[in-house]
């Protein structure tokens, strides 16, 4: 089967939670021998055709035949940005889309019920539960033909490192709780915090604060040393998650995580999620200490943190994942 993805971006160019889910949706797929190739829509450091585990990634201007792609593929699959024009040259060469929602907005579920979508893969239970609320209430919508969950798969032996000792938040735009890292750190100064740039968003500034340690952002194959071997709690105080990848990286290493109560969140992490509300300060400030003051209560929060981790083994659902595609094509 020929399998030809288009999206905006990329690893290791692009390292964000819905690039990366892809990546490990098609390496099995490539494992089934399967030929696949992710064509990028805009422009990049990468000029030429390279590969990315075992995926083939077209940049923009490397080639300039992407119609030609689409009519000798056997399926495409999309998300975010690129679902519109993908599925209208899916509709005129009659292909197959798979469209993969990362978020509940309700222009990803609008753009997948915009013309004859294949199959439509949510990333949680929630966002399937908020997929057919949109379409009970647009009943117009042309609902995809099929639909299944896939969890952002998490290889966690890819990711397994033994903990370090810094407070960690990855991404440190607003949204995802850079202010609330900088508070935390001023209220802190003896702590140490690791503040890892993400791939999109606005980073806050951490001038003037000699605790914190700004590093770029860093790709997946290299979070497990550069970034988790150095965490002993991850915040995830985000305003907005669907699921929060991130977070279920950081539990392959018995790392606790704190994060802010959205429906994603709350789903990914489950009883191993330590919950604070991102606008109570006072809250973080207080679980900080005593999950880095007291050791036992430490090693209650990782124990939960491993044995959730076991529980998210995507093998199932990506076996599922890879048969349905088959049967697309």
């Amino acid at each position: 089967m020929r399998l030809v993805a288009r999206v905006h971006a990329a690893p290791p160019e692009h390292n964000a939670g819905a690039e990366h889910m892809l990546i490990s949706m098609l390496r099995p797929l490539v494992e089934r021998g399967h030929e696949v190739e992710v064509w990028l829509s805009r422009y990049g450091k990468a000029h030429e055709v390279y590969e990315y585990r075992g995926i083939r990634i077209v940049p923009l201007e490397a080639r300039l035949d992407f119609a030609s792609a689409v009519r000798r593929a056997d399926v495409l699959v999309s998300h975010l940005e690129c679902v519109p024009s993908t599925a209208s040259l899916a509709r005129g060469y009659g292909k197959p889309m798979v469209v993969i929602c990362h978020n509940t907005h309700r222009t990803t579920f609008r753009d997948a019920a915009a013309g004859q979508t294949a199959l439509a893969v949510y990333n949680s239970r929630w966002m399937e539960a908020e997929a057919e609320l949109f379409f009970a209430e647009y009943p117009k919508s042309i609902r995809p033909s099929e639909s299944i969950i896939v969890r952002p798969p998490v290889f966690a032996a890819e990711y397994k490192a033994k903990p370090g000792g810094a407070v960690t938040l990855i991404n440190c735009c607003e949204a995802k709780g850079g202010s609330v890292l900088k508070r935390l750190a001023e209220r802190m100064p003896k702590q140490q915090f690791l503040a890892v740039r993400g791939a999109y968003g606005e980073q806050v500034d951490y001038d003037g604060l000699d605790n914190v340690e700004v590093v770029p952002q860093v790709p997946g194959e290299d979070m497990a040393q550069q970034v988790y071997a150095r965490t002993r709690v991850l915040l995830m105080p985000s305003s907005y998650e669907s699921w929060g990848r991130a977070g279920c990286e950081a539990l392959a290493s018995g790392i606790p995580v704190v994060a802010h109560p959205t429906p994603g969140l709350c789903e990914s992490l489950g009883e191993a999620g330590i919950f604070v509300d991102r606008n109570d300060p006072d809250g973080y400030e207080a679980v900080l200490r005593r999950l880095l003051g007291d050791p036992a209560e430490y090693r209650l929060a990782a124990k939960r943190a491993r044995a959730r981790s076991r529980e998210l083994d995507p093998a199932a659902e990506l076996a599922d994942w890879c048969d349905t595609v088959e049967a697309l094509a």
